[in-house]
């Protein structure tokens, strides 16, 4: 089961930088932007979060706060966050739980060869764990600021 915009966000445990344990309930009573990125320390994926890391500022002005997550390891989380000085943490989902429930597990084609692998995809879920708007097949440049379009217009 994947969700679907007015779903709430069931109460699933994050493994995160910093050594956290988060869930997506310590997130309530403020928005959550979570974005998915196929691998972290890639070009594509390194200019989505520092665009993100860039606008934090203005998310934070909104009252949302922003999760990236990828199927890489907690070491790799942690030297991408760290490299690039997001301030937010990076979800290690090595179990895909997190991805399955979002649903962002596709088919890709990568020299002629097929796997599943995560498609780049954000998600906006409001201050009470409802699932807004949801971004797939996302194209880096200029995704941030429509993002934070969509977390303006949500009830403050």
């Amino acid at each position: 089961m994947s969700l679907t915009i007015g779903d709430r966000a069931p109460d699933i445990v994050l493994t995160t930088t910093g050594e956290k344990r988060l869930q997506l309930s310590d997130f309530r009573g403020k928005n959550l932007v979570l974005f998915f990125y196929p691998k972290a320390s890639t070009p594509g994926c390194t200019t989505e979060g520092q665009d993100f890391r860039d606008a934090a500022d203005a998310f934070a002005a909104t009252a949302t706060k922003i999760l990236g997550a990828s199927r890489d390891g907690l070491k790799a989380q942690e030297n991408f966050k760290a490299k690039h000085a997001f301030p937010f943490d990076l979800v290690s989902d090595q179990d895909e739980a997190l991805c399955k429930l979002f649903d962002v597990i596709k088919p890709k084609k990568m020299f002629g060869k097929e796997y599943l692998g995560v498609e780049r995809s954000t998600f906006l879920i409001d201050k009470t764990g409802v699932l807004r708007r949801q971004w797939r097949k996302v194209k880096v440049k200029g995704h941030v600021h429509e993002v934070l379009a969509a977390a303006e217009e949500l009830d403050p």
